[in-house]
């Protein structure tokens, strides 16, 4: 596993080279050692806004032993993942100093610079006084490659993950079914269990909740099926026939072998049903794989197999497995002494022993530090998974959802199409011409 482990150091995913120095204000000032000696920030608060994650359940309960060795209060606030990206950008776009760090996927990192809404780490990494936690090469390259924007850094990976296949081993032996590594036996496993259970088990189980989970879920099929999000000129191409049976695939999935209310279904939903045993199978993130085998969390504990994601085609362009780096950015417009309690923040929550001790607190397998994943604590609590989590790593695609300026919006529009897709799945082809000139023309105009 390690030597997995150092390809993905070695090789990196979307790694740009490291430039020091942003014209940012961070780390000059007058400012002595942070955290630690006679805590120059004792009484200075932060606060952080966090997606609803494993992690940020971690955060919250281990922030006193960061303010015992600071002196600076931690108050975090955590809301449903789905909810986040738009609250950012509205505290973002009027300039609000409500919140000092905000956790957020790299998706959203692009148009965070093209705004300056989010402060260039360089110089706080390149400051003695504040940099006793900071350890880039401990990170897992690809990870903190998503953190940077033309060569310079402007946030912390928190946690990364890729997407695998789930399956129930014992329903799989039971229905005399192998882990299926196509489209097609994807869907023939799925049609199987559920027939075969009366519908009482779903076949499969997906995100469908419009927005970015039913995107995050759909883009296996996008790929896998050979198609791609953006033509050679940067214009929405999901107007393709590849798009199209990919869509087919997703909702005839969903539609015929699917749990009730799957709609509703974001990252979490979606999860509590798998691990209460209610589907056969489900897509989704790796971390999922943490609360599958802890028996504090799952009826399924040691039931469940770990495989690559399938797919209908090879697609050269990329796989059917997402890449995701979420991670904490600093607001750029607050004082500078905010800005350096919130480095020494992000630095610590990230840092190698912080996260090791994260996995024994939350079931957070996503963890960013190459130590913390050599570490025994991850070889022993995640050993059920561990290597087919590396192996989706190495095979995942950073160019699964939309990075650019616009992402956002896209990826609204596109989740929007989607959920219509699936009400009226005799017209998928046109809902995705509609949706590609609707981009094309009114943003990415």
């Amino acid at each position: 596993m390690k030597k997995r482990l150092l390809s993905i150091l070695l090789t990196g995913i979307m790694v740009s080279g490291f430039i020091a120095g942003c014209g940012s204000s961070g780390g000059s000032g007058d400012s002595s050692e942070g955290g630690s000696g006679d805590k120059p920030y004792e009484g200075v608060e932060i606060n952080v806004l966090c997606e609803g994650h494993a992690s940020s359940n971690a955060y919250e309960k281990m922030a006193g032993e960061f303010e015992e060795e600071t002196g600076i209060k931690v108050n975090l606030e955590i809301i449903p993942y789905e909810e986040l990206p738009q609250k950012v950008l509205l505290s973002f776009s009027q300039k609000s100093d409500d919140y000092d760090m905000i956790m957020n996927d790299s998706l959203s990192l692009q148009g965070y610079v093209d705004n300056d809404y989010v402060a260039c780490l360089d110089d706080y990494i390149a400051n003695d006084d504040l940099n006793q936690w900071y350890d880039k090469a401990d990170f897992v390259e690809a990870y903190e490659g998503m953190m940077e924007v033309d060569g310079k850094v402007y946030g912390f990976p928190v946690y990364g993950e890729a997407t695998f296949l789930m399956y129930r081993k014992d329903l799989f032996d039971e229905y005399g079914l192998k882990a299926p590594t196509t489209m097609a036996e994807l869907e023939e496993c799925a049609k199987t269990i559920y027939e075969g259970t009366n519908g009482e088990v779903a076949g499969i189980t997906l995100r469908g909740q419009q927005g970015i989970h039913i995107v995050y879920t759909w883009g296996a099929f996008l790929w896998g099926y050979g198609g791609h999000y953006f033509d050679e000129n940067g214009k929405l191409d999901l107007n393709t026939e590849e798009a199209v049976e990919g869509t087919e695939a997703f909702c005839r999935l969903l539609n015929n072998y699917g749990p009730e209310g799957y709609t509703n279904f974001g990252w979490q939903e979606n999860r509590l049903l798998f691990q209460q045993g209610g589907a056969a199978m489900t897509i989704d993130a790796t971390v999922n794989g943490a609360y599958c085998e802890d028996p504090d969390e799952s009826d399924i504990v040691g039931k469940v197999g770990y495989a690559p994601v399938p797919a209908a085609v090879e697609n050269e362009e990329g796989g059917p497995a997402a890449l995701a780096v979420h991670g904490f950015y600093i607001n750029n417009v607050i004082e500078d002494k905010q800005k350096e309690a919130a480095f020494l923040f992000g630095s610590w929550a990230t840092n190698a022993a912080t996260q090791e001790k994260m996995m024994g607190v939350e079931p957070h397998c996503g963890v960013s530090s190459l130590k913390a994943i050599e570490s025994d604590a991850f070889q022993e609590k995640y050993a059920a998974f561990g290597n087919d989590m590396v192996k989706a790593l190495e095979v995942a695609n950073p160019l699964y959802v939309p990075t650019n300026t616009e992402a956002n919006e896209i990826i609204n529009k596109v989740g929007t199409a989607l959920s219509k897709c699936l009400v009226e799945s005799d017209d998928i082809a046109g809902i995705l011409k509609e949706v590609n000139d609707d981009v094309n023309s009114n943003v990415l105009k």
